[in-house]
């Protein structure tokens, strides 16, 4: 069996690409105008017309809704959000507190939300299980678990190696830690019924539309131009092909292969009947799922970027990455030796360059925007579309202060990126410092995170 390289993701071969939606006819006139129709796009035009119905909402996505992270991720929906240590640092313990009680509760939401939309995407709440099988790692794991009970996390569970095995058998783990907050989904049933949702609603949603230009209270198209009160931007790894935002977000690649459906005695030897979502505590991670019809979907960093923030061609993936991911697969369940590799697949998600991500509404020019959520964003572009929604209620008049708008990453200053090729060598050169830290590590006897790994934290900013 052949595996199909690209072809956007593994999950749209099982669902089938949408109908496509037309085009913006011409110049237009809405209250809001949403520059991206993925999670973050969408979410907010659900919320904002939900919370105001008479408002004049128009959705512009370049491709589809769900071309880019949205419909290429691992189905993650967890509690992780991007930054939250350096927030605490900036704003206090509680500040941050505060932003991770409302991660673990968007879980939550996201899941009520699907079931009273009547969206079936393929959702379990098995929680989330990060292992480690090094020294190192163990040491890195239970310095994370402590971390996260001392951000309110009471109800995470620190596992010895039998009771990480109980749960999923990954080769040599040593230790676990398993959260609740978290499920398995499928992305593109999410996202497709999400987008019916908000068109449900009345939100005009308009594809095969490129935004060249986000300027105050206009977005600017080959089409025509979109006048509005407020113009959100909601472009995560794809922010760098409009004009002036080269520098503000990294478009990072990741990289995922989906197995064919295994045999049940593939399964006795794994276990993972819980259906946790699966991660490690390696420095060039990696994050699976076992699908509802019995796959495992794993993925990592492949290239992590190309130059000139450059996004890839409709998810095809380089054959030394397809073969690096399958060696973690057969490394974590030797039992998947013999299994196809189906389909691979690539896509790009937003890293800031301090890894906090944030959400902006300027007054005075109407531009909002959210994103830069470092891979975590199935969840995160959620409480993201919330936190707009309540921006724009405030600024319009409609609302007050929420403790959404009072949350820390709430106009986080966002620093740029280094001009290329600093960019490429600077990210390029920190992942293969990763690579050789893990390699080290795997095959050493250390319990402390190698030397080099830590000065690549420092440098990135991580």
């Amino acid at each position: 069996m052949s595996t199909v390289n690209g072809g956007i993701s593994f999950w749209y071969a099982q669902t089938g690409l949408p109908a496509p939606r037309p085009p913006l006819p011409g110049d237009a006139s809405a209250d809001v105008c949403i520059v991206g129709g993925g999670y973050t796009g969408l979410w907010t035009a659900y919320y904002l017309k939900k919370a105001l119905p008479s408002l004049r909402i128009t959705v512009l996505e370049q491709k589809f809704c769900g071309y880019g992270a949205s419909g290429r991720n691992g189905g993650w929906l967890y509690n992780g959000i991007a930054g939250r240590d350096r927030y605490a640092r900036r704003h206090g313990h509680r500040a941050a507190m505060a932003l991770q009680e409302a991660m673990n509760r968007t879980v939550e939401e996201v899941v009520e939300v699907a079931a009273a939309e009547g969206i079936d995407a393929d959702i379990h709440q098995g929680g989330v299980l990060e292992v480690a099988y090094t020294p190192a790692q163990l040491a890195r794991l239970k310095a994370f678990h402590e971390a996260e009970v001392g951000f309110g996390e009471t109800d995470r569970l620190l596992l010895d190696a039998e009771e990480s095995a109980r749960r999923i058998r990954v080769a040599g783990t040593l230790g676990g830690t398993w959260t609740p907050h978290g499920a398995r989904i499928h992305p593109v049933k999410l996202l497709d019924g999400l987008a019916r949702a908000v068109e449900r609603l009345g939100v005009v949603v308009h594809e095969s539309t490129t935004v060249t230009e986000i300027a105050p209270h206009r977005a600017v198209t080959a089409h025509g131009t979109v006048s509005a009160t407020y113009v959100l931007r909601c472009t995560e790894g794809f922010t760098a092909s409009l004009k002036g935002q080269k520098r503000t977000w990294l478009p990072m690649n990741s990289s995922m292969i989906a197995t064919e459906p295994l045999p049940q005695h593939v399964w006795d030897s794994i276990g993972w009947e819980g259906r946790e979502t699966l991660g490690d505590m390696a420095h060039a991670y990696m994050y699976a799922q076992r699908t509802a019809d019995d796959r495992i979907a794993l993925g990592g960093r492949g290239v992590p970027y190309r130059f000139g923030s450059r996004t890839d061609n409709d998810g095809r993936t380089q054959d030394a990455t397809i073969e690096a991911l399958r060696e973690i697969l057969v490394r974590f369940f030797p039992a998947t030796a013999g299994a196809a590799i189906e389909h691979a697949w690539s896509g790009v998600l937003g890293v800031p360059r301090d890894w906090c991500a944030a959400v902006e509404l300027d007054r005075s020019t109407g531009i909002g925007w959210a994103g830069g959520y470092v891979g975590s964003g199935v969840a995160t572009a959620n409480l993201a579309a919330r936190t707009l929604r309540d921006l724009v209620q405030l600024d319009s008049g409609e609302g007050t202060a929420t403790e959404l708008t009072g949350l820390p990453w709430v106009s986080h200053p966002v620093r740029r990126w280094e001009p290329e090729p600093l960019r490429w060598i600077g990210v390029h050169g920190l992942y293969a410092v990763y690579r050789g830290a893990d390699r080290r590590e795997l095959t050493g006897r250390g319990a402390s995170t190698d030397w080099a790994a830590r000065i690549a934290d420092r440098v990135s900013g991580r």
